[in-house]
């Protein structure tokens, strides 16, 4: 995909224009005309905080306008959904807002950045987001880095966490078990014993060092296992190319392997043959 257009002078900029543009001034649209962002990296929203901003919002009224955009014969929400939540809470009919031509990465952008501010992203939908502007919009690690102003660093072992089975990631979506559990389950090699390794962290039984030391025995096994096993497929050559008298091969992969024999020509391959079915 082509990559769009960036935020020119930047979001600090854009959101200094939301503040000085007279085009871009605050005004009141209908709750009703206003929709929210389906693709915002923000999926879940706290019953209880959005109540207790409905409460504010009675009492001072809708402080900060929610930025909106042009979007079909409406609006949509590019920051503020969690005002627009509450606001309908409370029955408003009405909001503050402001109204910027925005593009869809811009729009993305924006979403992406006021959550990472306020902290209310969970790890796997900032990690999702990070994803979704470099798989849907062309943006590469380092650009985004600089875009929501994280190390490269932090984004790729944000993205990497993606990587881990779908019911490790609900313990981390849920709070249950940490980044640093999350990072330190990468390093399994069997999903079955990461996924109980899990389970025992989300119930308080493992900490951080203690899955940290289980991948590292893990690892170690398996690289014993593997020597144990080149040191049989190694045997076999030997074993083989003294029955065969020729070069033989052994490869092995994971659950199959295949048998390479060198062979010059057809009486050579029939040759073979016959010493095989001996």
């Amino acid at each position: 995909m082509a990559r769009k257009g960036g935020l020119g002078n930047g979001l600090s900029a854009l959101f200094d224009d939301n503040k000085t543009e007279s085009s871009s001034s605050s005004q009141t649209l209908r709750i009703s005309e206003i929709e929210p962002n389906r693709e915002q990296p923000r999926k879940k929203f706290d019953d209880e905080s959005i109540s207790a901003l409905a409460d504010s919002i009675k009492q001072h009224g809708v402080l900060q306008p929610l930025l909106v955009r042009p979007y079909g014969t409406g609006y949509q929400i590019v920051a503020g959904e969690r005002r627009w939540r509450a606001a309908r809470m409370l029955g408003l009919s009405e909001v503050p807002v402001q109204i910027k031509e925005l593009t869809d990465i811009q729009t993305m952008q924006i979403a992406l950045i006021e959550n990472l501010q306020r902290e209310n992203l969970n790890p796997i939908e900032e990690a999702r987001g990070y994803s979704e502007l470099i798989e849907s919009y062309d943006m590469t690690q380092d650009e985004v880095a600089k875009i929501v102003g994280r190390s490269r660093s932090s984004v790729s072992n944000a993205i990497r966490l993606l990587s881990l089975p779908e019911e490790v990631l609900e313990l981390l979506e849920n709070g249950e078990i940490s980044v640093g559990h999350g990072k330190a389950l990468l390093s399994f090699k069997d999903e079955e014993k990461m996924i109980e390794a899990a389970r025992k962290a989300a119930a308080g039984l493992l900490n951080v060092r203690a899955l940290e030391k289980m991948a590292n025995e893990e690892t170690s096994e398996k690289s014993v296992s593997d020597k144990k096993i080149d040191s049989y497929f190694r045997e076999m050559e030997i074993s083989l190319h003294d029955r065969l008298g020729r070069k033989v091969k052994v490869q092995y992969g994971k659950n199959k392997g295949a048998l390479v024999l060198e062979f010059y020509d057809k009486d050579d391959l029939s040759e073979i043959a016959r010493k095989l079915t001996e």
